[in-house]
C-alpha cells in the first residue's frame, strides 16, 4: 500500500511539474491503515490469513513433536544400539530437523506462501484504494497526496489538507463522525450558597444577649 501511495504522489508530481509552479500546487494527505480497516474485504481477509498462518503453525508445531519424540527414543535406545545403527538414527533426526526448518522457511519465510497469499488477498483491496484516492485528487486538483501512515514521517498535519474522508466517501464508506472535534460544554457558574432566612432567624434567637458592661468600683479611701 506504502508503494502503491508513492507511485501516486510521484505520478501527480510529474503531471503538474510542467504547467504549475511548486507554490501553486495543491497537496494533501489520507491514512491508509484507517481506510483499509473500514473496508469489510479487507477484515475478511485479514480473517482468512490469520486462518491460513494459524493451520500452518500448527502442522510445524506436530512436526516439532514428532521429532522431539524420536529424540528422546533414541536417547532410550542409545546404549543398545551399534555405532552404524547410532548414525543412522543421527542421520534420521538430522534431517528431520532440517526438513522442519525448510518447510518453516517456505510457508513463514521471506517471499514464502504467506507472503504470497498476504498479497493475493490484499491486493484488489489496495487496487480499490489506489482507484479511490487518484479520482480525489483529480477532483479537489491535488498535485501531491501523502500517506499518513507511511513510512513519511510527518511532524504536523493541519487536518484541512486531510483527504481521507473524501477516500472514503469515494468508497461508499464515509462517516458522519469522521475528523469532528467533540464539543465542550458550556462552562457553569456556580453561585455562593445563601444561609436560609430561617436558620438565620434561628440562629440570632439562639444566641444569648449580651450582659451590659459594668465599671469596677472605685476601692474606699483610707481613713484618717
Amino acid at each position: 500500500m506504502k508503494k502503491l501511495l508513492s507511485a501516486l504522489a510521484a505520478t501527480l508530481v510529474l503531471l503538474c511539474a510542467t504547467g504549475t509552479t511548486v507554490s501553486a500546487q495543491k497537496f494533501g494527505y489520507v491514512d491508509s491503515e484507517f481506510i483499509m480497516g473500514k473496508m469489510p474485504a479487507y477484515a475478511q481477509a485479514q480473517t482468512e490469513i490469520n486462518t491460513l498462518s494459524g493451520n500452518w503453525q500448527k502442522e510445524i508445531e506436530a512436526q516439532k513433536k514428532d521429532l522431539d519424540k524420536l529424540y528422546r527414543t533414541y536417547q532410550a535406545e542409545e546404549v543398545l544400539l551399534t555405532e552404524p545403527m547410532k548414525k543412522k538414527r543421527q542421520d534420521e533426526i538430522l534431517k528431520k530437523e532440517q526438513d522442519i526448518k525448510t518447510y518453516q522457511n517456505r510457508i513463514f519465510g521471506y517471499e514464502g506462501q504467506l507472503f504470497k497469499k498476504r498479497q493475493e488477498l490484499t491486493k484488489p483491496v489496495q487496487d480499490q484504494v489506489f482507484e479511490a484516492i487518484e479520482k480525489v485528487a483529480k477532483k479537489k486538483q491535488l498535485a501531491i497526496v501523502f500517506d499518513k501512515s507511511g513510512d513519511l514521517t510527518m511532524l504536523y498535519t493541519n487536518p484541512v489538507h486531510d483527504y481521507t474522508e473524501f477516500v472514503l466517501e469515494e468508497l461508499g464508506l464515509a462517516s458522519e463522525d469522521r475528523n469532528q472535534t467533540p464539543q465542550r460544554g458550556a462552562v457553569k457558574t456556580v453561585a455562593t450558597p445563601q444561609t436560609p432566612a430561617g436558620d438565620e432567624a434561628e440562629a440570632d434567637t439562639e444566641k444569648p444577649a449580651a450582659k451590659p458592661a459594668t465599671r469596677p468600683a472605685r476601692p474606699a479611701g483610707r481613713k484618717n
